[in-house]
């Protein structure tokens, strides 16, 4: 998960912001987190696992010769697995340059060098020509940005004829009083609220839903499964991040989980074309 916009002083505080956990997240301990959790250790911040990566390429009918879009790549997750292991072409795109430099790096060691580009660019305003893609791919972005119609409006602009888009996205559960919504809002990612669903912003920039899928039961248990992993790896991670820092960390781990359990938020994956 990257964060694809910005505009507002607060966006640019959620983008140094972002910067820093790219560049935390490169620490052993977190990689180990990461591999446990996910099955992968690029660094990333999204919630996609390598089950979720391998069924977003095949959704995708990514190989040789097709060109993909990650939007809010980060780190590289899952944009240079996809790469790697399909034979497709690659551009990744975010704000934070810390994430980008890193994923830069990572492709250069992995030899992907020549199928893989990176670019510090606005997901609401790409500096891509229209129809150049095969396929666009975001994780978990949109719920950490304002503009996600602009976004979805743009990775629609870029797709050329017959291409398709996958993505994960956490959101708020419908239809909750005002107090859970309140927590829900609260418990989740930066920017969760969105002014209309998910379904209905994709119809709005022009595209159709081929396809979903409710995740909301595996991010539970990744959810668990991480704040376990931060407290036995307390010493480490306090080491790392500084006491407060970790016990803020964990105290928002804590109130996601709640949230989940509660059924204020969930987690989805929409194929669309």
């Amino acid at each position: 998960m990257g964060i694809a916009e910005s505009s507002t002083t607060d966006d640019k505080e959620l983008v140094a912001r972002f910067g820093e956990e790219y560049r935390l997240a490169q620490s052993k301990v977190m990689r180990d987190i990461e591999r446990k959790i996910c099955g992968c250790d690029y660094g990333g911040t999204s919630w996609m696992t390598r089950q979720e990566a391998r069924q977003a390429g095949q959704l995708l009918q990514l190989g040789p010769g097709k060109r993909l879009l990650e939007v809010g790549a980060g780190s590289g997750w899952p944009g240079l697995y996809l790469a790697g292991t399909t034979g497709c072409d690659a551009i990744l795109v975010d704000l934070p340059f810390e994430g980008i430099k890193i994923a830069a790096e990572r492709a250069a060691s992995e030899g992907l060098a020549g199928t893989c580009w990176l670019a510090v660019a606005d997901g609401t305003a790409l500096p891509l020509k229209s129809g150049c893609f095969d396929a666009v791919i975001h994780s978990d972005v949109l719920c950490c940005l304002r503009e996600k119609l602009s976004v979805l409006k743009e990775c629609r602009r870029v797709l050329g004829v017959g291409g398709k888009m996958v993505f994960t996205v956490i959101s708020i559960t419908a239809n909750l009083s005002p107090a859970d919504f309140a927590r829900a809002a609260a418990s989740g990612p930066p920017f969760i609220e969105s002014p209309a669903s998910y379904r209905a912003m994709l119809r709005q920039a022009g595209w159709q839903i081929t396809g979903h899928s409710d995740l909301t039961a595996r991010y539970r248990d990744a959810v668990r499964r991480m704040l376990h992993e931060e407290e036995t790896h307390a010493d480490e991670l306090r080491s790392l991040l500084g006491g407060a820092e970790y016990s803020e960390k964990l105290a928002r781990r804590g109130r996601t989980l709640g949230a989940i359990d509660a059924g204020l938020l969930q987690r989805e994956m929409f194929s669309a074309a």
